[in-house]
């Protein structure tokens, strides 16, 4: 876990004014603190500077050789080959490191260990930015060509770590976060009509690409971004294919073993000791199962950790979308595992609180208290460990929401998530909602969406709708998971890790047709198939219950007391968006939960922590409306 910022312009030369950009970059380091706590170290040259902060869950490596304008500290990674210099700063980690390493041995000399932004570094060096397509991990990485004067920015196939950019004047600047952006005088957070959109028409997910405030950007999955003297231009260096799948069900299920079981190895190589998230599901499960039988064969033992509400079994309401606690299954687990175990409890008022310091993490308006109480338990678990692998993005590219399953959810025509926008009107002013046009926004976002799924060729009916909605499941559902994830994790400094997005998986089952995916109709039945002899049956075939959220009606009146606060406020910045009559009306309302806005567990009491986190937003970063 890394934070990365840089700017960078071909014709300026910082080293005339090097204190000023050192600060600069100083400025950088400590917005990103809490992405790497540990190490930290600075770049400047005529064309470039670059900043990195990071978070120690392996070791640094050996310093390579250093070139004029390197501060103390490992990272940036610094190289000289062949008379040329080069510079890199890099968030995430190579999987397939070894596997890269014989080819790269005449440019890493010696036996290392080689950190992952040396090998980067070292396989652009050979290769160029091509040698990103060999790579299997989760990165955004900047590569500095000096002689060159190029910059390159590259993101991991899914979008698990973030990169944003945008410009100053002619300056070009980066960074994992837009904190670090708006750490740089002149850049300001400006929202204009499409960021208006973003935030209530189809947020807390957001266009690929965009980052919502006016002019900022973020390098879109599965391309790099390649900026010189001569201009700027995005390429795609990884998409989905469409092919017709080959293998029969039992070859299907053997292999999909095969490459859950590779990723979870992979992911759990480690230099400091590594724990799991454990739910009770098949998918934190089956990921815990692989690293306790792993760590069994070192005489080492997993540490699991759970979550769950204070008081939870008194508030507790079963529903279509949530029919059970996780509690009694997590204990099963942990019996099977021998796990040792920590059960973390949140409470109402620790939630609460957590929703704004969610915002400070992800810069933007996010999942509401589905987002905050991850946070607080990823900040738990950070006090305790450095690294955790977590069941996440399973239900994604196995089919397991609802969407996939219920017919009146399937056959809609826009994102199936997202659909009733009705709920999303509720508090808001009539004629602001017209004046943004929600509805066709969402609509033209869906169309476009759409426009760009790779569809196999004779492929009709509900095949074709199917592969759409895993296209969009990946790029809209699972990227704000991953989000999430990250934000949320890098706030609690831990490294989460999530191996169901390895991109091998995503490929091979984004050609598995349905039959196999949910046979006789069973929800995520080739997952379960695969973790056969792995999990004990009621885990494995239990029905699925997503992250929990508290019922407990004494948060829903926090959130109450905390929007007739900002009605109250006359300096609240949402205060012209909101229907002073409608809200009043809604606060005194019982709250609905079958009816969600936003995927599963988003509904009435998510709407009202929803208008909290985008008021104290828009008042915390000092949000203009341009």
């Amino acid at each position: 876990m890394s934070g990365i910022a840089g700017f960078y312009h071909p014709k300026k030369n910082y080293m005339e004014r090097e204190e000023y950009f050192h600060n600069q970059l100083k400025r950088f380091n400590r917005s990103l603190k809490k992405r790497g706590a540990d190490d930290s170290g600075t770049y400047l040259s005529a064309h470039f500077g670059l900043s990195q902060a990071r978070l120690a869950i392996s070791g640094l490596g050996p310093s390579p050789e250093h070139i004029r304008g390197v501060s103390l500290g490992h990272e940036p990674v610094l190289m000289r080959h062949c008379g040329r210099s080069f510079a890199l700063v890099m968030d995430g980690e190579i999987y397939n490191q070894e596997e890269l390493l014989p080819e790269l041995s005449h440019i890493l000399k010696g036996d290392g260990p080689f950190s992952d932004g040396m090998v980067l570094l070292a396989g652009y060096i050979k290769e160029g930015p091509d040698f990103i397509k060999k790579a299997n991990g989760v990165f955004a990485a900047a590569v500095c060509d000096l002689e060159k004067r190029s910059l390159f920015l590259f993101r991991d196939r899914l979008g698990i770590k973030p990169l944003f950019y945008t410009k100053a004047g002619e300056d070009f600047l980066f960074a994992s976060e837009i904190k670090a952006l708006l750490t740089w005088p002149g850049v300001a957070a400006c929202l204009d009509r499409d960021g208006l959109n973003e935030v209530f028409s189809i947020g807390p997910a957001r266009t690929p690409g965009k980052a919502v405030f006016r002019d900022m950007y973020e390098v879109r999955p599965g391309c790099f971004l390649a900026i010189s003297p001569d201009g700027q231009r995005e390429i795609t260096y990884w998409n989905l294919e469409s092919r017709p799948h080959e293998d029969s069900y039992e070859d299907t299920v053997e292999k999909t073993s095969f490459l859950i079981q590779d990723a979870v190895r992979r992911q759990l190589q480690a230099e400091v000791p590594v724990c799991t998230f454990l739910s009770g599901g098949v998918d934190s499960s089956l990921v815990s199962a692989i690293c306790a039988r792993e760590l069994k064969k070192k005489n080492r033992r997993l540490s699991t950790y759970s979550f769950e509400f204070q008081d939870s079994e008194k508030y507790f309401k079963a529903s279509s979308y949530q029919p059970s606690l996780d509690a009694p299954y997590v204990k099963k687990m942990v019996e099977f595992l021998d796990s040792d175990h920590t059960v973390l409890t949140c409470s109402s008022k620790d939630q609460y609180d957590a929703l704004f310091a969610s915002v400070e993490a992800h810069d933007l308006p996010c999942m509401a208290d589905v987002d905050s109480s991850m946070l607080w338990f990823c900040t738990q678990v950070g006090e305790r460990r450095k690294i955790a692998l977590t069941g996440e993005c399973a239900d994604e590219i196995f089919g397991g929401y609802p969407w996939f399953h219920r017919p009146e959810l399937f056959s809609l025509d826009t994102f199936p998530w997202s659909a009733d926008m009705a709920a999303r009107k509720v508090l808001l002013k009539d004629s602001f909602a017209a004046e943004l046009d929600m509805d066709g926004y969402a609509e033209r976002t869906y169309r476009d969406a759409v426009s760009q799924v790779p569809l196999l060729e004779g492929e009709s009916g509900d095949a074709k709708k199917r592969r759409i909605l895993f296209f969009l499941n990946l790029r809209w559902v699972m990227q704000t998971l991953l989000n999430r994830m990250d934000r949320d994790a890098a706030a609690g400094k831990i490294g989460a890790r999530v191996p169901f997005a390895d991109y091998r998986i995503v490929e091979y089952l984004w050609n598995v047709p349905w039959e196999m995916k949910s046979k006789n109709g069973v929800v995520k039945s080739l997952l379960r198939e695969a973790g056969r002899g792995l999990l004990p049956e009621e885990i494995l075939f239990r029905r699925k219950s997503p992250y929990p959220k508290t019922y407990d009606t004494g948060y829903e009146s926090m959130l109450a007391d905390g929007m007739r606060q900002i009605l109250d406020d006359s300096s609240s910045p949402i205060l012209p968006f909101l229907d002073r009559k409608k809200t009043e009306v809604f606060l005194t309302s019982p709250a609905d939960y079958g009816r969600p806005w936003y995927g599963q567990l988003m509904a009435a009491p998510q709407m009202m922590a929803y208008i909290l986190q985008l008021n104290y937003w828009m008042k915390q970063y000092h949000v203009t409306l341009v």
